[in-house]
């Protein structure tokens, strides 16, 4: 505590000494933590945009090859099964898998208006965990009962969007839309519980980001074969317990499906394993049908690094001006050591021991960076916030990223305060206390 004290002191004495001593690390930590808040402000918004604000949902589909399999103009393929409700606890109890729903839709639906009005949106046969699973709420109306599912009922749940198209300036609860010839009843009015904003900033985001679908509408799946087939394999939308577990989750369950739906047993590769070759674990179902994920999270992080790998030559440089900063901190303690040298001389004269001296040095050199450091860490923040309110760039400060330079400027303070403190430490008492 009394090396502190005197470190502070001597701080204190040579005020504008101290201050230029300081400003290589004080502009390189800034720098640092400037870039390291924007690089994650970035990122997140990156993730925002891929996957929605809030929403952990990733959609498991069935493909033949590489294309999704569209029930629109293909039949239900024979060896794909429908998945049975038994199959829901065990995909709900694989890794990062909060809940899961199984649906049935068709993404441009033909055959369905109100009156002379057309409907060209999605339609949706859904079971009871949907709407929560994918965070709808209803705004009017009510939702799906159990006698709804058990009783075959030919009732529908619409959007904002679908009701404006079908039934636009009038309240569409109770009105009826026809399905194939099928009267349907609306009882009830669905919206988002999370609504997401994406951040715009180019025409290119505009038409990526608008939608200009013509809404969505969902029915009970035992109503489904009622408009449709029977027997279609269903899509999976998976709640993940985190954003960040989106590609586990999806990833094992759509493992877990093909493995489990598919009948890839009498559709065995046509190759032959070369004698002696390793065939544990390989998948030797020739299949052309399997179960992928949407793995929204993936291209996220894919553009994440793309982005960091650029910044992260930024830090580099930045972090030239904290070597400038050593530099400079050593050169004035060589200065303090030059100019307290008679003090050094009177201490080793009264008994103190080398160690004890170099520790002395060290201390001020130490203080010196950590208080550029935190300095440092108060303008970066300040300008992040700066740049974030005028160019619009989002920030994220990173508590780690402070915490580290703090360290960093310290552990800068020891390895370049080590020489002067070295050579306070062997000076010749005798000779220090014959000197000017």
């Amino acid at each position: 505590m009394e090396n502190i004290r005197l470190a502070f002191q001597g701080i204190w004495g040579h005020k504008m000494r101290s201050v230029l001593t300081m400003l290589g690390i004080i502009i390189g930590i800034a720098s640092i933590i400037t870039i390291v808040s924007t690089i994650k402000g970035t990122n997140e918004q990156i993730k925002q945009n891929l996957i929605g604000s809030g929403s952990n949902v990733v959609t498991v589909q069935l493909y033949e090859d590489s294309y999704v399999y569209d029930m629109s103009y293909n039949s239900p393929p024979a060896e794909v099964s429908v998945i049975e409700e038994q199959v829901r606890a065990e995909l709900e109890a694989l890794d990062g898998v909060e809940k899961v729903s199984f649906y049935t839709s068709r993404q441009w639906s033909d055959g369905v208006s109100a009156g002379k009005l057309s409907f060209s949106g999605g339609v949706f046969g859904v079971d009871s965990a949907y709407m929560e699973v994918n965070d709808y709420h209803i705004s009017y109306g009510r939702n799906f009962s159990s006698e709804d599912y058990d009783n075959f009922r030919k009732v529908l749940l619409i959007d904002k969007k679908a009701a404006a198209s079908l039934f636009p300036g009038e309240y569409p609860i109770g009105k009826t839309v026809e399905m194939q010839g099928e009267p349907f009843t609306v009882i009830g009015m669905v919206e988002k519980g999370t609504a997401f904003v994406p951040h715009i900033t180019s025409f290119e985001d505009y038409y990526m980001y608008t939608d200009t679908s013509g809404g969505s509408m969902f029915m009970p799946y035992t109503s489904w074969p009622i408009v449709y087939r029977f027997d279609e394999p269903q899509s999976v939308a998976v709640r993940a317990e985190s954003t960040d577990a989106m590609t586990k989750a999806g990833k094992g369950v759509a493992d877990y499906l093909s493995e489990s739906q598919i009948a890839g047993d009498d559709f065995v590769s046509s190759e032959v394993p070369e004698e002696g070759a390793e065939t544990e674990g390989e998948e030797l179902s020739g299949s052309r049908f399997s179960y992928r994920s949407e793995d929204l999270l993936e291209q996220a992080q894919q553009l994440q690094e793309m982005s960091s790998s650029t910044n992260q030559q930024l830090i580099w440089i930045a972090s030239i001006s904290l070597l400038v900063g050593g530099i400079g901190v050593m050169n004035i303690m060589l200065v303090s050591v030059t100019e307290r040298t008679n003090e050094i001389g009177l201490k080793k004269a009264l008994g103190a021991k080398k160690r004890r001296i170099r520790f002395q040095f060290l201390t001020e050199a130490s203080v010196l960076t950590s208080l550029g450091g935190i300095i440092g860490v108060i303008i970066g923040i300040a300008l992040a916030e700066l740049i974030s309110k005028t160019n619009g760039i989002p920030v994220a400060i990173s508590v780690p990223a402070i915490v580290i330079s703090v360290v960093f400027s310290m552990i800068i303070g020891l390895v370049f305060g080590l020489v002067p403190a070295v050579k306070a430490a062997n000076l010749n008492p005798i000779d220090a206390l014959r000197r000017d």
